[in-house]
């Protein structure tokens, strides 16, 4: 059994914007200091906050709509695919917000997609500011090793056990 389209089409897109935000985030690091950075930094703000809700969103569609009986795994892969999804869907939280309170502690607000702006998490604080960014960057790598981990493990179920996990999140084309 496969998980829904809506499933599907939340899975690929965070996966999508996570994928983006990283490129963004590194890349921006090595631009001077300009209107080009500050946009680029509002772009990659607002693929954070965008992270963020759609990951609220993917919860609440998992809430009500459980997903596909699970393909028969030895016990030790299901507990490890249990715990790497438990770590991806709490750094999909943890990211924009440590992000967001780095903001607030270096006095730039965020203002999502140049409309909505976003209340500061925290005050002013320098200190505070070299903590988070750290924090911030520290749980991207850590997102980074847990998302290579999981696109091994749907590759190797895939290509080798051909057990069907890895075609459960695929989207459905149709066919000619």
């Amino acid at each position: 059994m496969r998980y829904t389209g809506t499933a599907v089409a939340l899975h690929w897109l965070t996966a999508c914007l996570i994928v983006c935000g990283f490129a963004v985030g590194l890349w921006m690091t090595g631009l001077a200091f300009g209107p080009q950075k500050l946009r680029w930094h509002a772009y990659h703000k607002w693929i954070g906050i965008s992270v963020f809700l759609l990951t609220a969103l993917r919860m609440t569609w998992r809430w009500r709509h459980p997903p596909p009986p699970q393909v028969p795994l030895p016990e030790w892969q299901r507990r490890a695919a249990a715990a790497t999804h438990i770590l991806l869907y709490a750094l999909m939280f943890l990211i924009p917000l440590s992000g967001w309170t780095y903001s607030s502690a270096t006095g730039v607000s965020v203002v999502y997609l140049g409309l909505f702006p976003l209340p500061d998490l925290v005050a002013k604080d320098k200190t505070l500011a070299a903590v988070l960014k750290a924090v911030h960057g520290t749980l991207n790598y850590t997102l980074l090793a847990l998302v290579i981990v999981h696109v091994g493990a749907a590759l190797k179920h895939h290509i080798v056990d051909r057990d069907g996990v890895l075609a459960r999140m695929l989207p459905s084309w149709p066919r000619a």
